[in-house]
């Protein structure tokens, strides 16, 4: 069983947290944990509605139904999440345009299952940092297509626009990966209201530190917000070596 913490912060310079984030280190249906970070678009409440109501209905859907193929599980309770965020964005004219990120994880036996819809990411850290997710953004194709650099997607002026969201399309399409748990040691889950304002490098160093989840989670935040805080800022950690060492983390 593993262990986690979780935070959000509204950040310096927004009006409202538009992220949700949901951590369970305990069984939910027929996974073994579940972990997600949501982070809304959209104006007025539209966001911050899109994102809770995401990330509530794949809970709900995972909890409820029975299925024994955890990715598949997961694909359909992210297209219900999509249908019912694009019925609600057709009822209601104040939700127009209204839609979400989703990235998150869960534990099947020795490997970690991944999987992510837009920008927000997902790393893991044992001796070095991995990001395991792809961005789903119009800059992250510009640098795979090599007609950017890395550097310069950071500050380039599209840099915060994706090209897949839940609720914004009829079909939602979701991305899958799997890592084995001994490749994990820590795993990040982040909106992009941390990866924006700090570095990789940065990041790497904080997590590289002899401090426990929570301090290390906070230090993060904290990090971001001290940088400019320009977004929403959301941040769990999963400590997985407690998996594989069999280590009950209520003890």
């Amino acid at each position: 069983m593993p262990q986690s913490f979780s935070i959000t912060d509204i950040g310096r310079r927004r009006e409202m947290n538009q992220d949700f984030i949901f951590s369970s280190d305990l069984p939910l249906g027929s996974l073994s944990c579940l972990y997600l970070v949501a982070d809304g678009m959209g104006g007025h409440q539209a966001g911050e509605l899109a994102s809770k109501y995401t990330a509530e209905t794949v809970v709900d859907y995972v909890a409820q139904v029975e299925e024994e193929d955890p990715e598949a599980l997961l694909r359909d309770a992210c297209k219900v999440a999509n249908t019912r965020i694009r019925m609600m964005a057709a009822r209601h004219r104040e939700y127009y345009g209204m839609g979400t990120t989703l990235v998150g994880c869960t534990v099947c036996g020795d490997s970690l299952l991944v999987f992510n819809i837009g920008d927000s990411r997902l790393y893991v850290y044992k001796e070095d940092l991995k990001q395991i997710t792809v961005d789903h953004s119009l800059v992250e194709e510009m640098v795979m297509a090599g007609t950017l650099s890395r550097k310069q997607a950071r500050v380039h002026p599209e840099r915060n626009v994706i090209t897949r969201a839940v609720g914004v399309e009829d079909r939602v399409r979701v991305d899958f990966f799997r890592v084995p748990l001994d490749e994990c040691g820590l795993v990040l889950i982040c909106s992009d209201g941390l990866t924006t304002m700090i570095e990789d490098e940065e990041i790497a160093k904080i997590l590289a530190k002899d401090l426990t989840l929570e301090e290390k989670a906070t230090d993060l935040v904290k990090r971001a917000n001290e940088a400019g805080g320009s977004d929403n800022i959301s941040v769990i950690l999963v400590d997985t070596s407690r998996v594989l060492n069999g280590i009950d983390p209520s003890l």
